[in-house]
């Protein structure tokens, strides 16, 4: 038995995708443990050496590290709007008036959390589109291209939920129409593939696990508030320290080939 498992082990460790995720064996040896302080986000933060183009701004375009500030951005503008709003279907929309007329510089903290979250996402979607460009999804890289796309999803998540947070007509009837989406995902939505067949009914797929009803209503307007300053910003965040720690353990910023 316990050779079928060291057969089985030698034969996972020496898949593509296994190489793609961990650079080097675990084994107690003295190279082994130089590389794991080495590659160490928080042991070593800076990585030992840079390649001669990753310092060309025609190589990289700093898309990546534009889209990391105007997250910052829109996290710390965030976290200042939460102090006055309060996410129900009472208050929501004067919350917002509010903030725009009567508070100080509350027009300008709105649209600065606004415009970061727009030009969040145009930085990462030239980031992608650079990163494919120069063939940085290919080998060693494909598992950090995987994270790099989890992030764009979650990116455009975030970017999704927020919109529903004034709770206004255009919000409301926008969240309607994209949420109506979701009513053909393969086996999750009743109008799906193979959804029908798993008992998928309006009131117990995916749709209404994200509306809390069957139409956008008050409990659409809390759960869209915890997704997007909660769940997603901390998801994010965690996905984007794993980013950048591949990008060192791959070697730095990716050239053109």
């Amino acid at each position: 038995m316990q050779a079928v498992f060291d057969r089985i082990k030698e034969s996972v460790l020496k898949t593509q995708v296994w190489k793609s995720i961990f650079r080097h064996d675990y084994e107690d040896s003295q190279r082994n443990r130089l590389l794991q302080v080495l590659d160490n986000i928080w042991l070593h933060l800076h990585p030992t050496k840079l390649p001669r183009h990753g310092a060309y701004l025609r190589f990289t375009w700093c898309m990546g590290g534009i889209t990391f500030l105007l997250f910052l951005v829109t996290a710390v503008t965030g976290v200042l709007l939460m102090f006055y709003y309060r996410p129900t279907a009472e208050y929501a929309f004067a919350d917002m008036k509010y903030l725009q007329f009567d508070v100080p510089f509350g027009m300008f903290l709105r649209n600065m959390h606004r415009w970061a979250a727009h030009g969040m996402v145009i930085a990462v979607w030239l980031h992608m589109f650079r990163v494919f460009l120069t063939g940085s999804y290919k080998p060693p890289r494909e598992f950090n291209w995987v994270v790099g796309v989890i992030l764009l999803t979650t990116t455009l998540l975030l970017s999704f939920t927020g919109y529903l947070l004034p709770w206004d007509q255009l919000s409301i009837w926008a969240v309607t129409v994209g949420t109506n989406m979701a009513r053909a995902t393969p086996l999750l939505g009743h109008e799906g593939p193979f959804g029908p067949e798993l008992g998928m009914k309006p009131d117990n797929d995916v749709r209404f696990m994200l509306l809390g009803g069957t139409q956008v209503g008050p409990p659409t307007l809390l759960r869209f508030y915890v997704l997007h300053c909660i769940f997603l910003p901390l998801f994010l965040a965690v996905f984007i320290a794993v980013h950048f720690w591949r990008v060192r353990k791959d070697g730095g910023i990716s050239g053109p080939l």
